[in-house]
């Protein structure tokens, strides 16, 4: 009896998302099948208004039966959506040979307020006169509501902040979401949070209710970035919230933010700020402060803002949150007789603790990410982040805190006023990050390599905190474009990360010159001339076209193609050749080793690097248009391109096809971006495999021609060179972090030196994801999983293990929007290979082996002429090439 069934139902990548404000939504489903093969060949949805039976009269929207095989971002075509309503979806699906599904599980999504004009809430701030906007102080504020007994059916809340915010109703927190509304470009694009709070609602008893809230700087208006800039956005912290509450007799009541509210400045968190930590002195704790039996007589009257709405959009993200907690692993005392707790693990978020101590004791925690080479507790590489958290005991007993509005990055805490006798148990790390759903993973033979890995990952994990940051540590902690662009590929791999980067890439939009110039960061908080250096100002385009191969997601090119194009005109419009980018002010290849001495930017020529990337990117915004159906778009672009890529040969290759720029970086670009082609390719990677031979297999390249330096090896006849490379465990090199320990990836090769002294104090993060754009090497050549351009987002699987990778097996998993993919190798004692391969139903996949002329090929023991789910079999080039649908197989080559 065959089965397949529809299951993981998501709309916008999301499950059962609150607060949408996407008036065509899209879904997707994953299928199950207990056999090989499956393909869908049509779908149902059914879409109703908060009804569960889909009873005929309560859809917005049938589809009725659809001819065709998608099922991942499946427009929503039903009525216009109505604000703040629940909308309940189902699917089922015919397969290949023409046989039903069951209908799957009820999914939902909720509307927010999709218009501006719908919002009956105030912007509401303290009193001027009441509470001083200057202190860093968080505040406190709280409104009354009544429901008069009524029974609720569902209760949302739509809340934001110019400042973070934190919610509560009846005493008790709502959600446990942290730092929202996130960073955004907030003048034009703030977000909105929904939360559920019906059973708060519901179970809450007597009247009457209260709706609280708690607010600190946060990015709005705390400091930003090495020069100290504060109130960036604006100098007063505020609250727009409204509660929606639909109850069983059919009506609905609206709660609003307004005066009649009331604030209080004088609560426990007395500082609070991204670098400088948090301090809180728990006498001054106020319980019972957004319950209704708390007097809030002497609570400061509230002032109402003039400020637009229509900034206002629905999360388009997860919310960041506590993923992960840690236990410290050790309590260390330093030659220099302190105290710090050692978590074995360089991590981001905060630290929880309980203590028992007399009132007014003060206990300070520092953070950090290393110990200096005496063993001593080390901050120099801080700058100015404090990273400090102090707590003012109010005795009596144990009491437990954990900062509210700030984050560090650190895997050693320094513990300064706590008792003599520490318990480790009353200490735990709690890991923060935005909460994206983890795909990837690759394992190997070689435990270095898969130390690098979790390096990788935990390196993402620590800086993909509502914006893809540079470093989670010192004073600037910011959305860095260049490291964004060279490490998304890896990034889609590891985590879900289309909504965080659909998010991202809009406030680049916004934050795009009229020009088409790109900030260095965004959001931008360095002033409008820090705009528009080669590598970095390419995420515009590099970003949405990535996003779209790993996701298949076509509306991401839609929406961010003005902001493509706007990029490859602003740099065509500059200098006097609109062919070559040889002006303005460029970061080059940073950090490259081949740098002068004390120097930052490597020896490769800016104009050079400048002038690759333009092509790269005329390339991708061609590619876009013809993807959109932009057809004139495509040609201009595709004759563009072609003419940069011969003003780039004439300007810098010789007629024999030497490069001008002498580095392997210069090389590594060349031929990433096919700037070259037949013989003069060849000679290019002949070259740059030269270089890597005469530096006893040594990278020399920063961070542009790093991601880049092992891929193009293998892809041109230099794979053993990209393997030494890899697996080289001497300075330069990614093992060489590893054998010093490091549990991130580091901001510089040498963060550590062999003798235990560091790089450098002003620039030497050892959390710092650039340089672990080495996993997407991991991923798509040793373990040879890759999606196919033509059909992108794995709906068609490329897959081309090499196992002349060093190593005995490798194996990687890869949960698509399809479902769950492998492709795993081992070597035998007889000298044959094994190949394990799984695929999602409703994708296909070419799989590319090596093999010898000799070599038996067999799929489940059987020989690959007689394997049952081959749809092809053929050898081209000494490779065996299969065609397999979805399934599970074994493939043995050689033996």
């Amino acid at each position: 009896m065959r089965s397949t069934r529809v299951t993981e139902l998501r709309c916008e990548y999301l499950q059962d998302p609150l607060g949408l404000t996407v008036r065509r939504p899209r879904l997707g489903w994953k299928l199950l099948a207990d056999r090989r093969n499956v393909m869908q060949s049509a779908y149902h949805i059914q879409v109703s208004a908060d009804d569960p039976s889909f009873a005929e009269e309560g859809l917005v929207w049938d589809s009725g039966q659809v001819d065709s095989d998608e099922s991942v971002h499946v427009p929503y075509t039903g009525e216009a959506l109505i604000s703040v309503t629940r909308y309940l979806y189902r699917v089922r699906i015919w397969d290949e040979q023409g046989e039903e599904s069951p209908w799957s599980e009820t999914a939902c999504w909720e509307t927010g307020l999709l218009d501006a004009g719908e919002w009956r809430a105030r912007w509401i701030t303290p009193a001027a006169e009441a509470i001083d906007a200057a202190a860093q102080a968080a505040f406190y504020m709280r409104g009354q509501f009544e429901t008069n007994g009524k029974r609720v059916r569902r209760a949302t809340v739509f809340a934001t902040a110019l400042g973070l915010y934190e919610l509560e109703l009846d005493g008790r927190r709502i959600g446990d979401s942290l730092f929202t509304p996130g960073w955004t470009r907030y003048d034009r694009r703030l977000q909105v949070q929904a939360y559920d709070v019906t059973q708060q609602l519901s179970g809450a008893g007597g009247e009457p209710h209260v709706l609280g809230a708690a607010l600190a700087d946060g990015w709005y208006k705390g400091r930003l970035g090495w020069e100290g800039r504060r109130d960036i956005y604006g100098d007063r912290r505020a609250l727009l919230l409204e509660l929606h509450i639909r109850y069983e007799d059919g009506t609905r009541q609206v709660i609003a933010s307004d005066e009649s509210w009331r604030a209080s400045a004088n609560g426990p968190i007395r500082m609070s700020g991204l670098y400088e930590g948090e301090t809180y002195d728990a006498s001054l704790e106020m319980p019972g402060w957004s319950g209704p039996g708390f007097d809030a007589a002497d609570w400061s009257p509230i002032s109402a803002l003039d400020r637009p709405l229509d900034t206002l959009i629905g999360e388009q993200s997860e919310r960041v949150k506590v993923t992960e907690t840690i236990a410290p692993v050790s309590l260390i005392v330093t030659p220099a007789g302190e105290r710090v707790l050692d978590l074995g693990q360089n991590m981001v978020g905060r630290m929880a603790f309980t203590v028992r101590a007399p009132a007014g004791t003060t206990l300070t925690l520092h953070h950090a990410e290393v110990l200096d080479r005496a063993g001593n507790f080390y901050t120099g590489n801080l700058r100015t982040a404090a990273q400090e958290v102090t707590y003012v005991c109010r005795g009596g007993g144990a009491e437990s805190y954990r900062p509210a509005f700030t984050f560090q990055g650190f895997r050693y805490v320094r513990l300064t006023g706590f008792p003599e006798t520490i318990d480790l148990h009353d200490f735990v790390g709690e890991v923060i990050h935005t909460d994206m759903r983890p795909t990837g993973s690759f394992e190997c033979s070689n435990p270095l390599i898969n130390r690098l890995q979790r390096n990788i990952v935990w390196g993402q994990r620590g800086n993909f905190l509502d914006i893809p940051t540079d470093c989670p540590q010192r004073d600037e902690r910011l959305g860095w474009t260049g490291d964004a662009q060279v490490f998304i590929r890896t990034a889609a791999f590891n985590y879900g990360v289309s909504p965080f980067f659909t998010k991202w890439l809009k406030d680049l939009a916004a934050e795009q010159l009229p020009s088409g110039g790109v900030p260095f960061v965004v959001p931008n908080v360095l002033g409008e001339d820090a705009h528009s250096s080669a590598a970095w100002g390419d995420a515009a385009v590099i970003c949405p076209w990535t996003i779209y191969l790993c996701y298949g997601d076509r509306r991401i090119l839609d929406e961010q193609y003005d902001s493509m194009t706007g990029w490859v005109e602003y740099v065509r419009a500059q200098g006097e050749n609109e062919l070559l980018w040889n002006t303005g002010f460029h970061f080059g290849d940073w950090l490259g080793l081949d740098a002068e001495e004390n120097g930052y930017v490597g020896a490769t020529p800016r104009d050079l690097i400048g002038t690759a990337f333009f092509a790269y990117s005329t390339s991708l915004v061609a590619k876009a248009a013809a993807v959109l159906g932009k057809e004139e778009d495509a040609r201009t672009y595709a004759e563009l391109h072609g003419r940069i890529v011969r003003a780039f040969a004439d300007e810098f290759m010789t007629p024999n096809g030497r490069l001008a720029g002498h580095t392997q970086t210069s090389h590594v670009l060349a031929l990433m971006f096919e700037l070259a082609e037949g013989q003069t390719k060849r000679r290019l990677a002949d070259t740059l495999a030269g270089y890597v031979r005469e530096r006893k297999m040594h990278l020399t390249t920063g961070f542009v021609g790093t991601p880049y330096l092992c891929r193009v090896l293998s892809e041109n006849g230099h794979h053993d060179v990209a393997v030494q490379l890899a697996l080289q465990e001497e300075y330069p090199s990614w093992l060489y972090s590893v054998h010093q320990g490091a549990t991130t990836i580091w901001e510089h090769w040498d963060g550590i030196k062999p003798d235990g002294s560091f790089w450098s104090d002003d620039m030497n993060s050892y959390n710092h994801y650039a340089y672990g754009a080495i996993g997407d090497w991991l991923y798509r050549t040793v373990a040879g999983l890759d999606t196919d351009e033509s059909a992108p987002g794995y709906k068609r699987i490329k897959l081309s293990p090499n196992p002349e990778s060093g190593l005995t097996h490798a194996r990687v998993r890869y949960e698509c929007l399809y479902g769950t993919i492998v492709s795993g190798w081992a070597k035998l004692e007889d000298g044959s290979v094994a190949y394990e391969f799984e695929l999602p139903p409703n994708t296909t996949a070419e799989v590319r082996l090596p093999r010898s002329a000799d070599q038996a090929v067999r799929i489940d023991e059987r020989e690959a002429a007689e394997a049952p789910g081959t749809a092809a079999f053929r050898t081209e080039d000494g490779s065996v090439v299969l065609e397999l649908g979805s399934g599970r197989y074994t493939v043995r080559v050689g033996g």
